[in-house]
């Protein structure tokens, strides 16, 4: 039996962490209106300078920082930003973190649409192992199905009818639940998905990927799930 499948959490209410956010797209900019709206200690960085992002700073309260300074003294680190840029990052970026701290990551793979070829995902390798590798350190896949407004604005509290479901992927288990945590403080249910390994069941093209589904229905969708990657996820090869 998949742990996906049959894997329940205990959820407790989330502390207050420092959270660095390296990103102020679509996710990442939206998790720091969100995290730092909860009262997280949010430092938030994009590929540029910090005073590019000087009006989500005087509106979130967020710390507006250089992508080398996003990790430092984070106690969870989220990496949000195009998949093909991730081989940009300065080596060693999440180092000033506190040891052990998670990481998530918020990426999919689009070769059409943005990324082009990256031949080892192409080869089978999943989207967050592609990461993981480049990082250097333990990610987990999480926020990388649900369309950033829904994000924003659909939160709701624990129990609630309707409350979307959102699958998490990674191999630890202890900091998978400060993930699980932190995703049910923000209003929606945390679902096991596995292992890294296991998580081409959440990639673009599969059952769940951008859909509101509640608990029952994302495990069905993780459940059925193929590995195959589908032509409009796949690289266009052809000349």
């Amino acid at each position: 039996m998949q742990r996906w499948r049959d894997r329940h959490c205990t959820r407790r209410r989330s502390r207050v962490m420092r959270i660095g956010i390296i990103g102020a797209g679509q996710i990442g900019g939206t998790l720091t209106r969100r995290l730092a709206a909860l009262g997280h200690d949010v430092r938030v960085s994009n590929s540029r300078t910090p005073d590019t992002l000087a009006e989500l700073e005087a509106e979130t309260g967020a710390k507006a920082v250089r992508s080398t300074e996003a990790a430092e003294g984070a106690e969870l680190v989220i990496v949000s930003i195009p998949q093909k840029n991730v081989v940009d990052l300065p080596a060693g970026i999440l180092s000033g973190a506190v040891a052990g701290a998670p990481v998530i990551e918020t990426n999919n793979y689009y070769p059409q649409q943005r990324d082009g070829l990256i031949s080892a995902i192409e080869d089978g390798q999943t989207e967050s192992g592609w990461v993981q590798e480049r990082l250097g350190v333990p990610v987990f896949k999480a926020f990388n199905g649900i369309w950033w407004k829904h994000l924003l604005e659909k939160g709701l509290p624990e129990g609630a009818e309707g409350r979307i479901a959102l699958p998490i992927a990674g191999d630890d288990d202890a900091n998978k639940q400060v993930v699980f945590d932190l995703i049910n403080q923000l209003g929606f249910d945390p679902v096991d998905a596995g292992t890294i390994d296991d998580s081409w069941r959440q990639q673009p093209g599969t059952p769940v990927y951008g859909k509101d589904f509640d608990r029952e229905a994302t495990l069905k969708a993780l459940a059925e799930a193929s590995p195959d990657r589908t032509d409009e996820w796949r690289a266009n090869t052809t000349v």
